[in-house]
């Protein structure tokens, strides 16, 4: 996609990692990371999920003078613009840059990112965002606010939950959307270290544990799920920025429309 990237890996990793995508673009996690971050749980012994990688990646962006970040799940595949209920597919870093720019509108923007390709139904008319509810997978988060990556599980869900209780607003993209391999099928990570080996209940009954003013633990589809109440949010509104002008006419961030051969592709 031409779009700059830093993975960042343990250190057991590095070797495996450079030898595909090149040591320039890769971070080793510090252990001070891994031993101080709070899984909110007493487990022993298995793995912490990726919040503490994400909270380095919080840090770096702050020492590189950054005021927001991008983090995003290492199974995702594809970025789409939304136009009229039609998926195209987006090469390139447009997608990002017209986050980046709506977001920048507001003051209280804490969080936002793009919703999964797979829930945007083409025969479902959509918004293009929806705001007040939880961000995962590929989120831009603003790097001032208060708060760090915390929890074993559903960490991108508590991480929203304490934002929005705080007041800050939440911005979920329709018009921009990523592929994912779907969680717990998708072999190695979490799918062997949670799923596979101990079912879905512990991490539906943390988030339950962490937020009981708006989270449960119900069983659904064969398995236990968590379900939150976001509607105590609704409330939390956008602001604009004192100095915000509206602009007029379209911007498409460079995106034109190429005919390929078997779909439609955006550049």
């Amino acid at each position: 996609m031409g779009v700059p990237f830093q993975i960042i890996v343990e250190e057991q990793e590095f070797d495996l990692y450079a030898h595909r995508y090149g040591a320039e673009n890769l971070l080793t996690l510090p252990k001070s990371y891994l031993d101080e971050y709070d899984t909110c749980d007493s487990l022993i012994g298995r793995s912490k999920g990726p919040g503490s990688a994400r909270n380095f990646a919080w840090e770096h962006a702050i020492a590189e003078g950054h005021a927001w970040h991008w983090v995003l799940d290492d199974n995702l595949e594809n970025f789409h613009r939304l136009n009229r209920n039609k998926k195209i597919r987006v090469r390139g870093d447009a997608t990002f840059a017209a986050a980046e720019d709506f977001v920048n509108r507001y003051i209280n923007v804490a969080i936002a990112g793009f919703n999964y390709y797979s829930f945007a139904k083409a025969a479902d008319p959509v918004p293009p965002f929806v705001l007040n509810t939880r961000i995962y997978s590929c989120l831009l988060i603003r790097n001032d606010i208060p708060y760090r990556w915390r929890g074993r599980y559903n960490e991108d869900t508590d991480l929203s939950l304490r934002v929005l209780k705080d007041g800050y607003c939440t911005v979920q993209f329709n018009a921009f959307l990523c592929g994912k391999v779907t969680t717990q099928r998708m072999k190695g990570g979490n799918t062997k270290e949670f799923y596979a080996e101990e079912g879905t209940k512990p991490k539906s009954q943390m988030l339950a544990d962490l937020h009981p003013d708006v989270a449960s633990v119900v069983w659904r589809f064969n398995r236990w799920h968590h379900h939150v109440d976001y509607s105590p949010f609704r409330n939390n509104k956008l602001i604009f920025k004192p100095d915000h002008c509206p602009k007029t006419g379209v911007n498409e961030y460079g995106m034109k429309l190429v005919h390929e051969q078997r779909d439609l592709e955006g550049i």
